[in-house]
């Protein structure tokens, strides 16, 4: 498939060389591995999901072995000698949630661990951890990121350290111990790849209810004592990542597997993390606005309607631009986040001081709500054919569904954003008095 038939001005004006090869292969991928893999999983009862020889670890593990775990990490963690341009990287992001929401979600949550690992961890975690996680391409390491609480779910993005009252009692807590903290407590039955992960990236009140400035941030090894896992969830859409809960029973994390300790940098560390998930959620969200796009597209140029081509009657010509308008400017948006991400994260320059979250945050918000409304359009173009199970655009847009509420509502990302506008926007002031005179 060309880059004329991709259908972006946007990818025919800035994509060079190396992305358009990316991309090609990328979709490859996505057409003969993630998207069959994620209709079969997408059928299969939750236990089957996570069972030996489930399509889940067969797509994961072709992930791994064709590198592309290693192709969005810097050179000091094993990533390539020079860093992907995060054009490129959103263009590899959105062909991996063409194929599968659930499986690109997957695939996230599982560099997680490693990227963070990489900027906060001790030389130590890095040589025993990070560097044989980098290397493996059997799938013998999965990350997952438990940050949600079964009374907390989208609240942590929308908590600031001038409104600890705002969370409320944590339900994972740390202890301090010799040489290590102790948790107690559980995460919510949400947590994306939670059921068959071997690490998580956990977050843990060490103090204080509510209050991030006495959170951590660790990595945790899922098969050590005290650790148990939920059964896997039964949701309606992005069925092809299994979720489910974690309980932690006086669970030993030691020193070294802390990457953020309490304190003034956890609040930080916390906002940036949130404006770095939103930015590359929104690409792979383009990812799914696109796929719904092109099922609506592809049966209106091949359905007889009402004596003639679906495409050739305006209301569906009108309703189809419409959802290119969408794609397009969610895919230009979410671009232009990442990259401002990228380059604005603390330590990624000298000058840098930090990402914007208005910024990543309504990349987010904007993205999903575009891949919901391409769905919710595309499902009405293709009409009775698209309420069947046997249908691509049934199943996607059950997944742009889910898309509105995981890893953060619409409204809590909006408020957070929105509060950011309010406190930091800053507006060009004028005098009214003074201009009025000089007219």
């Amino acid at each position: 498939m060309g880059d004329r038939d991709q259908g972006s001005f946007l990818d025919l004006a800035e994509l060079d060389d190396e992305a358009r090869m990316l991309r090609k292969e990328a979709h490859r991928v996505a057409v003969e591995v993630l998207r069959p893999a994620a209709w079969e999983l997408d059928r299969m009862a939750p236990a089957e999901r996570i069972a030996p020889g489930s399509p889940f670890f067969t797509a994961m593990d072709t992930l791994k072995s064709l590198g592309y775990h290693r192709m969005f990490l810097p050179p000091e963690a094993g990533g390539p000698a020079e860093r992907l341009p995060a054009l490129t990287q959103s263009v590899v992001l959105e062909e991996l949630g063409w194929g599968s929401l659930g499986l690109a979600t997957a695939f996230l949550v599982d560099m997680l661990p490693v990227m963070c690992i990489s900027n906060f961890g001790s030389q130590e975690l890095k040589d025993d951890l990070m560097v044989p996680w980098v290397a493996d391409e059997s799938g013998a390491y999965h990350g997952c990121w438990a940050v949600t609480e079964p009374d907390h779910g989208s609240d942590f993005i929308a908590v600031r350290d001038d409104d600890p009252a705002r969370y409320g009692p944590a339900q994972l807590v740390a202890e301090p111990a010799d040489g290590g903290w102790i948790l107690r407590g559980q995460k919510s039955a949400w947590v994306s790849s939670g059921p068959i992960a071997t690490h998580a990236a956990v977050h843990a009140q060490a103090g204080r209810d509510g209050d991030l400035f006495h959170s951590l941030f660790a990595v945790v090894e899922l098969d050590v004592p005290g650790v148990r896992r939920g059964p896997p969830a039964d949701m309606m859409g992005v069925r092809d990542d299994p979720q489910g809960e974690l309980f932690f029973d006086a669970v030993f994390v030691p020193d070294r597997n802390v990457l953020v300790p309490p304190g003034p940098l956890y609040p930080v560390f916390a906002d940036q993390l949130l404006c770095l998930t939103s930015s590359v959620i929104s690409t792979v969200a383009v990812g799914v606005a696109r796929a719904a796009f092109d099922e609506a597209l592809h049966h209106a140029r091949t359905r007889i309607q009402g004596g003639g081509l679906l495409s050739r009657h305006k209301n569906i010509q009108l309703t189809l631009y419409s959802m290119f308008e969408r794609v397009e400017t969610a895919r230009a948006y979410s671009r232009a986040a990442l990259a401002h991400t990228q380059a604005n994260a603390p330590g990624a320059r000298p000058e840098a001081t930090g990402a914007s979250p208005r910024h990543a945050r309504t990349a987010q918000v904007y993205a999903k709500r575009a891949a919901y409304d391409v769905a919710h359009d595309a499902l009405q173009v293709v009409g009775a054919q698209g309420l069947s199970r046997g249908a691509l655009i049934e199943k996607l847009f059950r997944d742009a569904r889910s898309l509105l509420i995981e890893d953060g509502t619409l409204e809590v990302l909006a408020l957070d954003a929105a509060r950011d506008v309010i406190d930091n926007y800053e507006l060009d002031t004028y005098d009214l008095e003074e201009m009025m005179a000089r007219w």
